[in-house]
């Protein structure tokens, strides 16, 4: 049987996954799968599987607490045999489906399903590893232990991703299991790009700028090097544009700074979440609307962004589609400040010789390119129309003095390089 890694990104409610194949010869890794739980630890949850091409391989829900699945209607399909243990698997004792339920199902489903390779490994995507983790690591007892003091830095990620890695222990102890950081490309920015101006005794305790979507950035700039044949990228401000966005300074592949900070909510608006603003604007929220911690985390991650200023959707599929004035003011305003933070990370590199868009927005919505790169046109931007609606890579007119790039994300294969790397070096 051929060997695999699997990838695991778990969230509160939701476990993505990906398996990749090793390349007998030591080649490049090959999708297999991937796939999605979710509804973990609620009454209805749900089990989704395709192939490499999108195909499905499982659609199926299993009941708490009985532990019996049932399909999805007549036209459910799968070209994989129904495993057994998963259709049965759950344990009628087990009140809730949680994570571990999930992560048993998911690892005997891999397990008896004759086309998909041996897992060997596996590699999660931890949001947060703090100043003391600049690269990946080959968990043990000991690095989950210190994991977990870096939750309150990241409170709404950082427990699920260590929930995700404490259940595949006791499912399968014995499967090694690497972990890579969202914070960890940012590590080596310059000092005065991670700093807030507070009291040196809160910088002590680890408040200061860490970034995020790393791992998307470190594909992009091996993406980026490859497409120009040189390691030597010169001046890049890398746009990952999706509902959660943000954007990154980098020279020659190397983070220089980010819009986003001491956690995932400042910088850019996103899909729910609202981007900076000024914290007098807390502080009036509390004192004027008596918020506490919970409200301005409800209000600034779940209510706000796109969705706050259409009054309708987080989706800019939806806004691109509408005549509604919200939608346009949410757009436009999303533009704005790309456009906006493009000349402060530009200003950070000293020029810019190449924009690259990336995430479901930028690799997907034209017009939102279209609008970033008109706005932009003073740091030698000079879009080609044509490219830009015809799914090229390379977007700009001959003359533009700014190159202008789509290159699509895989952080899953970041991952499951970084697992490889650590768990079958010699």
């Amino acid at each position: 049987m051929s060997q695999g890694l699997l990838v695991i990104n778990a969230g509160s409610s939701s476990i993505k996954f990906s398996v990749f194949a090793l390349s007998a010869g030591g080649g490049e890794l090959t999708l297999v799968c991937r796939g999605l739980q979710e509804n973990i630890g609620e009454d209805d949850p749900h089990f989704k599987a395709f192939d490499h091409a999108g195909q499905v391989l499982a659609d199926v829900r299993p009941t708490p607490p009985s532990g019996q699945y049932r399909k999805l209607g007549p036209d459910h399909r799968r070209r994989l045999s129904d495993p057994p243990s998963l259709l049965s698997s759950m344990s009628a004792s087990t009140a809730t489906y949680d994570h571990q339920a999930a992560l048993r199902d998911l690892l005997t489903w891999l397990r008896e399903s004759p086309d998909l390779p041996d897992v060997i490994a596996v590699g999660h995507r931890v949001v947060h590893g703090a100043e003391e983790y600049s690269a990946p690591q080959r968990l043990t007892p000991d690095i989950v232990a210190r994991l977990e003091r870096f939750i309150p830095l990241a409170p709404l990620h950082q427990p699920h991703n260590l929930a995700g890695i404490r259940a595949l222990l006791a499912v399968q102890p014995d499967l090694p299991q690497v972990a890579c950081f969202d914070t960890a490309f940012h590590h080596g920015q310059p000092e005065l790009a991670k700093l807030f101006a507070l009291p040196y005794a809160y910088r002590a305790e680890g408040v200061r700028r860490y970034g995020f979507h790393g791992l998307s950035y470190e594909y992009i700039a091996g993406a980026l090097a490859e497409a120009m044949g040189t390691p030597a990228t010169g001046r890049v401000v890398v746009a990952h544009l999706g509902n959660g966005a943000s954007m990154c300074a980098m020279r020659d592949g190397q983070s220089v700074a980010s819009t986003m900070g001491f956690t995932a909510v400042e910088g850019l608006p996103m899909g729910t979440r609202s981007g900076s603003l000024d914290p007098g604007v807390l502080i009036y929220l509390i004192e004027r609307h008596g918020m506490g911690a919970k409200d301005l985390t409800n209000l600034l991650y779940k209510q706000s962004g796109l969705l706050g200023l259409s009054g309708f959707s987080n989706d800019m599929r939806d806004l691109l589609a509408s005549a509604e004035p919200g939608a346009k003011l949410a757009v436009d305003y999303f533009c704005y400040r790309i456009a906006r933070e493009l000349g402060s990370l530009a200003a950070a590199l000293g020029g810019l010789d190449a924009l690259v868009f990336t995430g479901g927005i930028g690799e997907h919505a034209a017009a939102v390119r279209e609008r970033v790169c008109a706005l932009s046109a003073w740091l030698g931007i000079d879009l080609d129309a044509t490219a830009n609606t015809s799914d090229g890579r390379r977007i700009d007119r001959s003359e533009s003095r700014t190159a202008v790039w789509v290159l699509p994300t895989n952080e899953e294969l970041v991952i499951a390089r970084h697992t490889q790397r650590l768990v079958l070096a010699k």
